[in-house]
């Protein structure tokens, strides 16, 4: 059992408690669990339905700044998906590299690992 900032929530055995993700006007949006084991050399499709068996989400580009400087010793130094599409492309989504903290985009195709996480909405 975590409790931060008046908000109660269980971590499992495995996860990792990462932080806290502002929304707008900088009021609490959510806290990030980081969830355990890692998908290898998957195309983006599969790293998202692997996260979603897993029992969580692909983290967002926020989150993975957020993971990287908070629990940047759980990933290796490799290029990390991310759950969002570039906008302008469907055939590219974002990544994070852990070795320097860079955000890119990448064609879908590409294989790369990947993470799940897991959110505590702050009510």
């Amino acid at each position: 059992m975590i409790l931060v900032d008046e908000v109660q929530f269980e971590i499992h055995l495995g996860e990792l408690y990462a932080g806290l993700i502002l929304g707008k006007n900088e009021h609490q949006s959510h806290h990030l669990i980081l969830l355990p084991g890692e998908a290898r050399r998957v195309n983006w499709e599969t790293a998202h339905q692997w996260a979603q068996d897993s029992g969580g989400d692909l983290p967002s580009r926020r989150e993975l700044a957020l993971l990287f400087a908070n629990r940047r010793e759980c990933f290796q130094d490799r290029w990390y998906w991310s759950s969002e599409k570039h906008p302008a492309n469907s055939l590219y989504a974002w990544n994070q590299f852990f070795g320097t903290g860079t955000q890119y985009d990448d064609h879908v195709s590409n294989q790369m690992l990947a993470r799940a996480v897991r959110r505590v909405l702050v009510e």
